[in-house]
């Protein structure tokens, strides 16, 4: 597995991840989740002109999972990632938040974010037992990450319970 950052051609792919990953939510009875439509080609496009979208591909060059990144508050905000299902379960998604830690440790970013939901095995208790996140306190909520959840509220995300999270990368 390699990871690099994307390319405009693949970015139909990324899609093709994001939706094939969203499945497993209909499996523990959130199918509006995955039924929601992934980022248009348009918006995924502007993270991957601006080196904001990574992807881990195989040994083929073909993309298996993918992350893109927002600047929040000084921070580095995981806005998505996704794991094709054929893929999942070996490692590919904690190495390319591995990888966005490096980068942003490297310049001087103190932390990593993302927002999640609080129930679900493949989200926050993954985050925080295997990649070193630790859910934030209302408290420690940023003003961007306090403006992150309020458009997932406005999504219909808050349906289930949802979290911030933060890693320090420092």
């Amino acid at each position: 597995m390699r990871i690099r950052t994307s390319t405009s051609e693949e970015l139909p792919v990324l899609q093709d991840i994001e939706r094939a990953a969203g499945l497993c939510f209909r499996d523990i009875g959130m199918d509006e989740v995955a039924d929601d439509e992934p980022l248009s080609l348009e918006e995924l496009s502007r993270y991957q002109r601006a080196g904001r979208a990574w992807v881990a591909v195989d040994d083929a060059d073909r993309a298996m999972a993918y992350l893109i990144t927002d600047p929040v508050d000084g921070n580095i905000h995981i806005e998505q990632i996704s794991v094709h299902p054929d893929s999942a379960r070996r490692g590919v998604g904690r190495a390319l938040i591995d990888h966005i830690a490096a980068r942003a440790a490297g310049d001087g970013v103190p932390a990593l974010t993302l927002t999640t939901f609080v129930d679900v095995a493949w989200n926050a208790p993954y985050y925080a037992a295997r990649c070193g996140f630790r859910a934030l306190t209302e408290a420690e909520l940023t003003p961007g990450l306090r403006e992150i959840r309020l458009s997932e509220a406005d999504h219909g995300l808050d349906r289930w319970p949802r979290v911030c999270m933060r890693r320090d990368v420092g």
